[in-house]
């Protein structure tokens, strides 16, 4: 055998090799191109998924992934349509209080939770929410339209006293009951709405002194309502200070429902938010049903959770990461339970597991960053001012208080990190591609940075990791396309080589046969006899 073989090598000559090793280099080669383009097109390997696909049920496999890629075109996908701004920012609609929690974080650790972009978005929203072209006419409210603009806290804190003194001076309007006698009556009119609004949200250094102020803001903001409401139709002046008069009243019971919240009066807040959305039912923008599932998922009403959802989870409305969680949380809440993975390989998913895993898949395409906090892969931090959909800053938003909704139903974590293994499979790639929605803005990394604290890493948009087969291919390309090189340069060298390989090879394969020939040969002449059964299997 040996003379053979050794024959056989003597009679290649290099150009064998470099024949050789070039032919393998184009093959390898075509098949890299052909298995990146086919994975920058479909997002997965070419080879990787025809074994899943036809060896593995060959070799008595599962396969689970082909249910899972028959996702049935919902009305979702009509929102690819919808001309969406990239990197519109969102105020928030679960943001904290600046002097009882946002001062609080800065007081114990000295980092500034906010940043400065952050803060000046939030500047913009109360000048144009709180004032109105019509206020230099009032003294308070001409001094709380400077004081919104002012960057210095403890300058806003002394305009908004400021305008709750001159209000009390200029509101004592002496009136004569009789002209001809000395009685008086001291009127008060009503106080400044939008001074105890900026009391409230940066003096305060508690929640329940906040709630305070608020009240008192209602007061404030209840009347001036009712007077602009009654002359909004004489004048479109009138028409602006009944606009901005709604404005103030909305947000303060918005906030007093916040703060009930925050203290634990989880149905009187549920109560106040139901009512505030009754009373103003065309204020969408403020986002008050996501406040309201908040609150009726830490009561557990998974049914009014779901009629919320029924309403706001539609084609013609925004989604928001609250939206899609809280919808993937109440199908996985039906099958998390009882859902093993182990189990799931082997018989497959049913028609609930499989409503669940695509609740996930659709709430994980909108907005990836989510499950990194949910499984506390990522430390949080406290939510921003404003946010950006589908980016870190609405990610942490969202995760900062429904973590502990998702703790709550037992193995909902377990089935969301069983998912988010697999995960990016289903999600259109490139991002140039939208699946269930618009595509993925490339944006968001920039205004996420803008958004959030010099102190927290900015998560980014999860990129595909490339298959096995196309590293493979690569590795595999780039050796034999050495050797080529290697071979048509030094031909003799490399034939030395590779008959040395090869021969060590050989001799291996023989040493092994000859083993095995002379173990075979020791048992026939010892006629070792085969192990008797013992009585027990005999009777």
């Amino acid at each position: 055998m040996d003379y053979t073989v050794s024959m056989f090598l003597n009679t290649l000559t290099p150009k064998f090799y470099v024949a050789l090793t070039g032919t393998s280099s184009l093959i390898s080669g075509l098949i890299l191109i052909f298995e990146w383009w086919y994975f920058r097109k479909y997002g997965t390997s070419f080879i990787e998924q025809v074994s899943v696909s036809h060896l593995r049920p060959l070799l008595g496999g599962v396969d689970n992934n082909s249910s899972n890629n028959s996702n049935s075109s919902n009305g979702d996908s009509d929102s690819n349509r919808q001309s969406v701004s990239e990197c519109k920012v969102w105020r928030n609609p679960l943001n904290l209080f600046r002097g009882a929690e946002y001062n609080r974080y800065t007081w114990v650790t000295g980092r500034e939770p906010l940043t400065y972009y952050d803060m000046n978005l939030s500047a913009q929203d109360h000048q144009t929410f709180f004032t109105c072209d019509s206020d230099h006419l009032r003294p308070a409210d001409a001094i709380m339209q400077k004081a919104w603009r002012e960057r210095n806290p403890q300058a806003r804190i002394s305009a908004a006293h400021e305008a709750l003194e001159i209000n009390e001076i200029r509101s004592r309007v002496e009136v004569p009951l009789i002209a001809s006698s000395t009685i008086w009556e001291i009127k008060l009119l009503p106080k400044c709405a939008t001074a105890y609004i900026l009391l409230a949200e940066e003096e305060a250094t508690t929640i329940a002194e906040a709630e305070k102020l608020f009240k008192q803001a209602l007061k404030a903001g209840d009347g001036c309502y009712r007077r602009s409401q009654q002359l909004q139709h004489h004048g479109s002046q009138y028409e602006a200070q009944h606009r901005r008069d709604t404005n103030v009243l909305v947000y303060i019971k918005r906030r007093l429902a916040m703060c009930a919240r925050r203290l634990g009066r989880t149905r009187e807040a549920v109560k106040m938010m139901r009512d505030l959305m009754k009373e103003f039912p065309l204020l969408s923008m403020f986002n008050i049903h996501e406040n309201l599932l908040e609150a009726l998922l830490e009561l557990q009403a998974y049914a009014d959770v779901q009629a919320v959802l029924a309403k706001y989870d539609d084609i013609s409305l925004p989604k928001s990461a609250t939206i899609c969680y809280t919808a993937a949380l109440l199908k996985a809440r039906a099958v998390s339970d009882k859902f093993s993975p182990e189990a799931a390989s082997r018989r497959g998913l049913s028609t609930a597991e499989m409503n669940a895993v695509e609740a996930i898949h659709r709430a994980v395409e909108f907005n990836p960053h989510v499950p990194k906090y949910l499984l506390e892969m990522k430390s949080l931090i406290l939510p921003p001012e404003h946010i950006l959909k589908r980016g870190d800053s609405e990610a942490i938003a969202y995760a900062f208080f429904h973590l502990a909704h998702w703790k709550r139903v037992e193995g909902a974590l377990n089935l969301l990190h069983c998912t988010w293994e697999g995960t990016f499979r289903m999600i259109p790639y490139p991002l140039e591609k939208g699946h269930l929605f618009y595509p993925y803005p490339i944006c968001t990394e920039t205004a996420d940075r803008e958004l959030l604290p010099s102190f927290h890493e900015v998560s980014v948009y999860p990129k595909k990791e490339l298959p096995f087969f196309i590293l493979f291919t690569a590795g595999l390309c780039s050796f034999t396309a050495m050797l080529a090189l290697l071979t048509h340069q030094f031909p003799e060298l490399m034939g030395v080589f590779a008959k040395a390989m090869i021969d060590i090879f050989c001799s291996a394969e023989l040493r092994d046969w000859n083993c095995q020939s002379i173990f075979m040969r020791v048992e026939d002449e010892l006629e070792i006899p085969p192990a008797p059964q013992s009585q027990h299997f005999q009777n």
